[in-house]
């Protein structure tokens, strides 16, 4: 079932995500629920607080994008990165590698918008799956920037909080423009 995607504004995507401690059959519904709604979206990723639940669950899926390549290695293993998605990541931490780059992003709770976010080149990455397996994952590219992107919406932080004061500045006037209008529309629902 698509979800709606909570619009910049919308307090849910400031709260930070509550740890899963149960993985049931509504955690997996819910994640098949993000899965369909990020790819009807056309997005390579979905945080549970993008759907209205303040809880440490994201979903990825770099599969569909061809021209910005990731590495991946899961438990240790080189895999490829294609083959692995989508990934549903419950209780995420990550470690970042010394090196950064600047790259676009974007999110599909901030809709045409996009900007450069430093980031770290490699990330790694622990969490738990839908099968209650602790996993491990080490990732560059376009994987590395996305579970950085993700597990900033799980703590409440937008990739706008990220970029700089001269780019903020730039796109003041447009975002405060989309927050009154989804503040309006949520008062209206």
């Amino acid at each position: 079932m698509r979800l709606p995607i909570a619009k910049y504004g919308d307090p849910i995507l400031r709260a930070k995500g509550r740890p899963i401690a149960k993985i049931d059959d509504e955690l997996r519904a819910l994640a098949a629920d993000m899965l369909e709604t990020m790819h009807a979206a056309n997005g390579v990723g979905l945080a549970a607080q993008q759907v209205g639940r303040a809880l440490q669950l994201t979903v990825l899926d770099i599969s569909q994008v061809e021209d910005r390549p990731s590495t991946l290695k899961l438990n240790g293993g080189e895999v490829d990165p294609i083959a692995s998605m989508p990934l549903v990541l419950i209780n995420p931490q990550l470690d970042f590698g010394e090196e950064k780059i600047l790259g676009s992003e974007g999110c599909l709770s901030i809709p045409d918008i996009t900007a450069d976010v430093m980031r770290a080149v490699t990330v790694t990455a622990r969490a738990k799956t839908l099968e209650n397996e602790e996993i491990a994952i080490e990732a560059s590219g376009l994987l590395a920037r996305a579970l950085q992107h993700e597990v900033d919406h799980l703590h409440g932080i937008l990739f706008i909080d990220r970029i700089s004061s001269a780019a903020k500045a730039s796109l003041a006037s447009r975002l405060k423009r989309m927050q009154k209008e989804n503040a309006r529309l949520q008062v209206e629902s």
